[in-house]
């Protein structure tokens, strides 16, 4: 029979980098570990200004300079088209959220127009047709990669007021998870990168539940803000000191942080998924008496 090997030093084995108790939590499931969502092509959208201005270096001063300018325009097109995708991507994984302040996507996709136009004027496409392959490159970017949310996402029932307040501590919220998962990824450690994934979906886990219900601000507010700060100070300290020299003592410290931290965002999002439950009971027995008062 085929037999799995394994040993202190493999992946999750029993070797160092144990959590408090001496006990490794489960590995993350891949799900929790965070993913670019600008992908390939809005990184490929890179390449044509660097051809752009390769390609140009022989020709005359003026068409150079337009050129240089054609091809800035382009790589800030593509600039904005990733940061678009990826505000998007952060709007459709919530329940409660604010429409971006910037439409990045409809600003690339203008400035791609703008880019083209330049760069087909230095050829031989001429004043008019510059602007055609202006408005066709813009058309074809909106095409491809859609416009920004336009609207805000609420939920029904919730005063607009609270759902602004969720929303802004959610924001918070994200940012220092995505600057912990930022700091974590500098080790190289594949071992931290899957606890720290762990740790990140129990937080977001607390995040939907204050999403879907947010009465339950007040008692989450302190962890969504005071301690994800706090973690993030502390993952930014130890992800410096263990690229300069690792150092197992702290390793050990750092994951007995997380693991603390973990028990008690999973405590408390427990906690409050059992207060919605016991409001819910209620609600039911309330009604019930009522209408067997009512003789239905």
């Amino acid at each position: 029979m085929a037999k799995r090997f394994g040993g202190r030093f493999s992946p999750g084995g029993s070797g160092g980098g144990t959590g408090a108790g001496g006990s490794r939590p489960p590995p993350a499931p891949l799900s929790e570990a965070p993913v670019d969502a600008a992908g390939l092509r809005a990184n490929l959208l890179f390449l044509p200004p660097l051809i752009l201005a390769i390609t140009s270096l022989n020709d005359g001063p003026v068409t150079l300079l337009v050129s240089l300018v054609a091809a800035a325009i382009l790589a800030l097109a593509a600039w904005l088209l990733r940061e678009g995708l990826r505000a998007e991507a952060a709007y459709d994984a919530r329940n409660v959220a604010r429409r971006p302040a910037m439409p990045r996507k409809l600003a690339a996709s203008a400035l791609t127009g703008i880019g083209v136009a330049l760069a087909g004027w230095t050829g031989d496409a001429g004043l008019v047709g510059s602007v055609l392959y202006g408005v066709a490159a813009g058309g074809l970017h909106v095409a491809a990669f859609g416009i920004d949310p336009l609207k805000d996402k609420r939920l029904e029932g919730i005063d607009a007021f609270q759902q602004d307040r969720v929303a802004r501590v959610v924001d918070e919220a994200e940012e220092h998870l995505d600057a912990i998962w930022g700091h974590i990824r500098t080790t190289g450690e594949r071992d931290l990168h899957d606890r720290v994934a762990g740790f990140c979906g129990t937080a977001r886990k607390m995040i939907r539940t204050v999403e879907q219900d947010p009465r339950d601000l007040a008692g989450a507010r302190k962890f969504l803000g005071v301690y994800l700060e706090g973690a993030r100070d502390a993952t930014a300290k130890f992800a410096e000191l263990w690229t300069r020299r690792p150092d197992p003592e702290a390793r050990a410290a750092y994951e007995a942080l997380l693991t603390d931290l973990e028990q008690n965002f999973a405590a408390r999002t427990e906690k409050m998924l059992l207060d919605d439950r016991t409001d819910m009971d209620i609600e039911i027995k309330v009604l019930r008496d009522r209408l067997q008062r009512e003789g239905v």
